[in-house]
């Protein structure tokens, strides 16, 4: 369990930067319930270190608007009941501006609770369409893509596809029964068949009886929406029973550095969706990239540190406009508000606190003599992003 830190270096493109010592004001205490033990550690652990690394820049530029960013990170274990638990304890002691969670049943246990505990909850990854759907309220926002934005680039890349026959293997979760749902829309709208959707229990270590369904269905295409351990555990498995090299693999959260780094040449070849990637061309992702290898010895942020770190730029872009660090100050200064990020400048829809931005697809290959996610289509941001469903009833502040 971490605790409490100050942390000292300028947050790229984040504009809410003091120059000189900081000011005797109220700290910005931002509160990290997120997955440092279990299935989900490896993703939490890079959520807390693009915090921290983010910190660390507006600390030594004098903080935000003269104001030190505190950090406390409590362990989630990506547990729903935890991170409730674990984000009400921080919310008592101050900790008020929530993020970086990693499980989408996670964000969707808080939200309710947000009120309550007078804090605010900014997603970095989660992905469930409820939490800014019919779970939305005043005090969430997300920062990352929602399954709908996924599936907006999904569905023209699946139709070109030629495999006809698609088995569909998630994750038994929020979030992995968001995703096969929105590709079995896909699938019907580019005249697919899917004959098998497979839904793993969160933490599964045997996948064999669910290798042995996609064998038997004569599946010609597999979408995978695993992330953390059970994408390797998959992955590692459908290896050894032959299935990688005999069926095409495509995926979200899978195409990931985290998934590269632990496969390696298993990984070769697998195409999905990219949400964020140190290759991005953009002159605030450079920066952002350089930095943060010059940090980590040469290591390049992963998609979960570059989404994390782009959720606090705009934190501390909102305290900075907000003047404020209370919650529902810094809410109303996110509320419709466009910030400059390592993406661009994107804006948070006022109608139910979701990011507009752009969305990525390629697969994993190698450059630079080193393997890891290349892009090959972006989609724009109008494009990516599907407009409000109407779900979300967003209460007035």
């Amino acid at each position: 369990m971490r605790t409490s830190i100050w942390l000292a270096c300028a947050v790229v493109g984040a504009g809410a930067v003091a120059s000189g010592p900081a000011v005797s004001q109220e700290a910005l205490k931002i509160g990290v319930p997120t997955a440092l033990t279990g299935t989900y550690a490896g993703l939490g652990n890079e959520a807390v270190r693009a915090v921290e690394f983010a910190a660390e820049q507006v600390n030594a530029k004098g903080g935000v608007a003269g104001r030190k960013v505190e950090i406390k990170t409590l362990d989630s274990e990506a547990k729903p009941e935890v991170a409730r638990k674990q984000a009400e304890k921080l919310a008592l002691e101050g900790y008020k501006i929530l993020t970086g969670t990693i499980a989408s049943g996670e964000g969707l246990a808080m939200a309710p609770m947000l009120a309550r505990w007078d804090a605010i909850y900014v997603s970095t990854i989660n992905k469930s369409d409820k939490l800014t759907g019919e779970s939305c309220g005043p005090r969430v926002f997300r920062v990352n893509k929602q399954d709908a934005q996924d599936a907006a680039v999904v569905k023209p890349w699946l139709a070109k596809r030629k495999e006809g026959k698609w088995a569909i293997m998630a994750a038994d979760i929020a979030w992995g029964r968001d995703s096969g749902r929105s590709f079995v829309e896909a699938a019907k709208a580019g005249k697919k068949q899917i004959v098998a959707e497979l839904y793993s229990p969160f933490g599964t270590n045997d996948f064999a009886p669910f290798i042995q369904e996609i064998k038997s269905s004569g599946a010609e295409g597999l979408w995978v929406a695993l992330a953390g351990r059970d994408a390797i555990n998959f992955a590692t498995q459908a290896k050894e029973f032959g299935i990688l090299d005999k069926i095409f693999v495509a995926g979200v959260s899978f195409v990931t550095d985290n998934t590269v780094k632990a496969l390696g040449p298993i990984s070769k070849g697998v195409w999905g969706i990219i949400n964020y990637s140190s290759t991005l061309d953009t002159p605030a992702n450079k920066a952002f990239v350089e930095a943060w290898k010059k940090k980590y010895n040469g290591d390049e942020p992963t998609n979960f540190e570059g989404e994390t770190y782009m959720g606090m730029q705009v934190i501390f872009q909102a305290v900075e406009r907000a003047k404020s660090v209370k919650p529902m100050n810094v809410a109303k200064a996110m509320h419709g508000g466009t910030f400059d990020t390592i993406l661009g400048k994107l804006k948070i829809r006022a109608e139910d606190h979701q990011i507009v931005a752009p969305n990525f697809f390629g697969y994993i290959g190698e450059r630079d003599g080193k393997l890891r996610p290349i892009i090959t289509e972006t989609i724009s941001a109008e494009t990516a992003t599907p407009a409000p469903t109407g779900t979300c009833k967003m209460a007035a502040f």
